[in-house]
């Protein structure tokens, strides 16, 4: 009788699950701020590297307080779950901070409202989900609000002269995490969250490492200061550890699209945060830009 009374009703935990969703995006605006700083002070394999040693310590103890441990993992979710680590800790940081160390907090969170397009677009091509017309117009005006970001506002521009190394990269983030979150349908399994999530970034960490190794003759002491040290614990505790499990959680109850949807908000914390914090510009061409890809994304991820 008592657990049927202490229950939370049904209603309440799926708002619970909504908040969880919103709250993601504004950290995970934070994460860019965060990730400038990183990315402006060292090379991108050992900044990631640095984030995840964290995430990896508060991720472990999660599942230790939460959960009694990690289960032991059967053949096929050590090869989906290496997936996860090699694309949404692996690749997705050395573009994501890759990136940063060319552009802007907020010129490139702007590049990340292509995701949930990206995302959605994916699914039809490699998982045959039917979209409708409508839908597919929603990834065109999306792509278009990109361009629009992108060029500065030059839409006549060429290819070449308005996407940079730091637009490239970001764009091979925003794939990257597209692959993660279509992969997690299946990670998801047989896995809770938590799991899913500590085992992907253990495989991260060990592929980072690797690479941070060739890094090694780059670095000084200097570059290992608060500054970096309160970056690194931002990214690892809240922009991992504590958004990706929520994260992964929307997608367990949700399903990929759904949830891919509160990604919207992701540029706008991002590029608010990147003026306040950072004193970066806000052009024109980022507002209307921005405006038409979170317009595109909702048309295209409206079911």
């Amino acid at each position: 009788m008592s657990a049927v009374l202490t229950a939370p009703p049904a209603s309440t935990a799926l708002w619970t699950l909504y908040a969880r969703l919103v709250a993601v995006p504004a950290i995970w605006g934070g994460t860019f701020i965060a990730g400038r700083i990183l990315a402006l002070q060292m090379p991108p394999a050992t900044a990631s590297l640095m984030r995840y040693l964290v995430a990896c310590v508060a991720l472990l103890l999660g599942a230790w307080w939460l959960e009694g441990g990690l289960p032991r993992l059967t053949r096929r979710q050590v090869v989906v779950t290496f997936a996860l680590g090699a694309t949404g800790i692996y690749t997705y940081n050395l573009f994501f901070l890759g990136a940063l160390a060319h552009l802007p907090a907020s010129r490139t969170s702007l590049i990340i409202a292509l995701n949930p397009a990206v995302t959605i677009a994916a699914a039809a091509l490699l998982l045959h989900e039917r979209l409708s017309a409508r839908r597919w117009c929603g990834v065109a005006l999306a792509l278009a609000g990109v361009w629009i970001v992108v060029s500065r506002g030059d839409v006549t521009a060429a290819l070449g002269q308005s996407v940079g190394r730091g637009e490239w990269l970001m764009f091979g983030g925003v794939c990257s995490w597209a692959a993660y979150t279509l992969i997690g349908r299946v990670a998801l399994k047989g896995l809770t969250p938590l799991a899913a999530t500590t085992y992907a970034s253990l495989w991260g960490t060990l592929l980072l490492a690797t690479t941070a190794g060739f890094e090694w003759p780059q670095l000084r002491a200097e570059m290992f200061n608060l500054d970096v040290a309160l970056a690194a614990g931002y990214l690892g505790v809240f922009g991992t550890a504590l958004a990706f499990v929520w994260y992964s959680q929307g997608v367990q109850r949700l399903g990929a699209a759904r949830t891919v949807v509160f990604n919207n908000l992701v540029p706008v914390f991002g590029a608010a945060l990147g003026f306040a914090l950072l004193g970066e510009p806000l052009l024109p061409s980022m507002l209307v830009g921005g405006a038409v890809a979170v317009a595109g994304v909702m048309l295209a991820s409206r079911a």
